[in-house]
């Protein structure tokens, strides 16, 4: 199935649900809001048209353009997004599926990002989605142990966020 033939199928299933969609990409994709995640992966999973049964990846990217002279020009407002890489092993057809957050939850400062976790439909969600709340700060709500997966339980802050200042120093230990 083409990637304009799965879109049609989210299209036609969600409607205006379906925010926008890039079929032109590298990696063709929809955008969906965080409220509609679960229902549109549930049905791209399950639906035997589409069969996307295997989750390649999840990653977490900040739009953010932190000199103030060239964020004007910068063609975006600042978000985050959230992108899901899937395939399924039957069709062999892949798609993405992404959701864009604010930067922060509520506009405020250091309340992350909220985004539903799938891992209850592909368990190797468990992992990516913690590399994705490590790194880049997005909380998956629902998950079943959201902890740190590769920095240390006591470091502040997501490396990955562009507005991350690395400390000078860590347990004594002296960076750059």
């Amino acid at each position: 199935m083409t990637a304009a033939e799965i879109a049609a199928l989210l299209e036609q299933q969600f409607g205006s649900r379906i925010k926008s969609k890039n079929l032109e990409a590298i990696d063709p994709f929809v955008v969906v809001d965080a409220a509609d995640l679960l229902e549109a992966c549930r049905f791209l999973r399950e639906d035997n048209r589409l069969h996307f049964d295997i989750l390649n990846c999840i990653s977490g990217v900040d739009y953010l353009e932190p000199d103030p002279k060239k964020a004007p020009k910068a063609g975006f407002d600042p978000h985050m997004e959230v992108v899901y890489h899937l395939s399924s092993f039957l069709h062999r057809h892949r798609f993405v599926v992404k959701v864009i957050l604010p930067r922060w939850k509520d506009n405020k400062p250091g309340e992350l990002p909220e985004v539903p976790s799938v891992t209850s439909m592909w368990p190797a969600a468990n992992w990516h989605e913690r590399e994705v709340y490590d790194l880049s700060g997005v909380w998956f709500t629902g998950h079943p142990e959201l902890t740190r997966i590769l920095l240390a339980d006591d470091w502040v802050g997501h490396p990955l966020r562009k507005d991350y200042e690395y400390p000078l120093e860590y347990h004594g230990i002296r960076g750059r």
